[in-house]
């Protein structure tokens, strides 16, 4: 079980690939007001997933929270996540 003077900590990243976007669309995704709150300026988990041509890695990543390595330090800890 871990304490305060163990600390882990994990980098993950994410390649996100996109299609050609037109001008229009653009435009149309900035009036949805979806894009306006968030730190990549879309929302790959709404509107923005139709723009979205691959993922290289992690899909909770994108969204906010790499849920698998999080899972796995948790475990570090003696946390498990389903029991």
């Amino acid at each position: 079980m871990g304490d305060a003077s163990h600390i882990e900590s994990i980098v993950v990243s994410t390649r996100v690939h996109f299609r050609a976007i037109t001008p229009s669309e653009m435009h149309a995704y900035w009036q949805s007001g979806e894009p306006s709150d968030k730190a990549g300026g879309y929302a790959i988990q709404g509107r923005g997933a139709v723009f979205v041509d691959a993922i290289e890695g992690s899909y909770s990543n994108v969204v906010g929270l790499p849920l698998t390595e999080t899972a796995v330090l948790l475990a570090h800890f003696g946390i498990r996540i389903l029991g």
